[in-house]
């Protein structure tokens, strides 16, 4: 941005300075469009994408069962059955240590699986639950 800034600081003395005021003010609304259209969970909240590198079809990030979900040991177990996850086609269990889970948006738990189910990348806990 301060390279368009730039371009822009002289506006009171070139006729583009509407331009550039508009183009300054319209670059939020663009960077907003482009999150909107990044993965979302159902609930509406956007998963951050160094998580997430798909769509709602085909994305890696979903909600998954409470009952999947235990603390123990020093972190939270989780445990997934094919359903539970549109990756997961047969049983998994994953290991994620406190510290390195992320707060859900929502009231539900969430999980990232990538490049396959074998391999947790992101995990959600809602806030109640850290």
């Amino acid at each position: 941005m301060s390279g368009l800034y730039g371009l822009c600081r002289y506006a009171k003395t070139q006729p583009f300075a509407r331009r550039c005021a508009t183009a300054l003010l319209t670059l939020p609304a663009f960077s907003v469009t482009l999150q909107a259209s990044a993965h979302q969970a159902t609930s509406g909240w956007t998963y951050p994408p160094a998580c997430c590198h798909g769509d709602i079809e085909s994305g890696e990030c979903q909600a998954i069962p409470d009952k999947s979900v235990k603390e123990e040991g020093g972190g939270w177990s989780i445990q997934l059955e094919p359903g539970d996850h549109r990756k997961v086609t047969r049983h998994n269990r994953y290991f994620v240590p406190y510290g390195s889970e992320i707060p859900s948006g929502d009231g539900d738990f969430h999980i990232c699986l990538h490049p396959t189910e074998d391999h947790e990348n992101c995990f959600f806990v809602p806030p109640g639950a850290i």
